[in-house]
């Protein structure tokens, strides 16, 4: 039964994987920009029936003194990039609860965890040096965000949010690598207004599986909070939010 139904939330979760992917580059003003109105706009389209809902007024705030707009793009990215993250959990909680790799993990030729433990028990078995390699990797392409990849704007400064940089100057300078997006170019010729719809999806997508993931980890570690959930959680007595709990001995 718990692998019938994390196979089922898998297939829901992967039917809208299209809608997973950042908007490509397109002048479409509804999209580009970080101004409120805009903010308004989009929210209208992703739920026509709480549209907007700021009851922190964080959208009139002005972060580091950088104005609105830039405290905007702040709050815009912040929200696609958390919601990506989700994404790709919820999505790996689905896989790692009913797949195990068939290969490796180990250069010593250490098997994947097995699936009879739940993924975050999973987790926990993961050698710290894989640990740091994962944290190593999610840094550098934090720093390539940041950095816009030397050749686009800071998403407070104008770059549309959530739009990853390519990786052209990396490519160019030190070794091949294929871009995040679209790495075939296949959605270059994409109308604004389809780019427009993907955005839409993308930010509900993406709302939904925050949900999605906490619910998980909540019927995990707290038995009867998720209800609906209680007939598949795998008890974990461990604690989700220390990624590196009792593995700290180089401190």
């Amino acid at each position: 039964r718990i692998s019938k139904m994390k196979l089922f939330l898998l297939a829901s979760t992967l039917a809208s994987a299209t809608a997973f992917v950042a908007p490509q580059s397109g002048r479409s003003a509804s999209v580009v920009s970080a101004g409120k109105d805009d903010l308004i706009a989009i929210a209208g389209k992703a739920n026509p029936t709480i549209k907007f809902f700021d009851p922190l007024s964080l959208s009139d705030a002005d972060f580091w003194g950088q104005g609105e707009e830039a405290t905007i793009g702040f709050l815009r990215q912040a929200e696609i990039k958390h919601s990506r993250v989700a994404m790709a959990a919820f999505v790996g909680y689905c896989v790692q609860s009913n797949f195990h790799f068939p290969w490796a993990q180990t250069l010593a030729g250490a098997a994947h965890p097995s699936v009879d433990l739940s993924p975050e028990q999973q987790w926990d078995v993961v050698p710290v040096g894989a640990k740091w390699q994962i944290f190593a990797l999610i840094s550098a392409l934090e720093v390539w965000d940041e950095c816009g990849g030397g050749t686009m704007p800071h998403y407070m400064s104008g770059r549309q949010p959530g739009k990853y940089p390519p990786f052209t100057l990396f490519r160019d300078n030190v070794h091949f690598v294929l871009d995040l997006y679209d790495p075939f170019g296949f959605n270059k010729k994409m109308s604004d207004e389809k780019k427009e719809k993907r955005l839409v999806m993308e930010i509900n997508n993406g709302r939904l599986a925050m949900l999605g993931i906490f619910s998980f980890l909540c019927a995990d570690t707290i038995p009867g909070s998720v209800p609906a959930l209680a007939g598949i959680a795998i008890p974990y007595d461990g604690d989700p939010m220390v990624p590196f709990e009792g593995q700290f001995s180089y401190f």
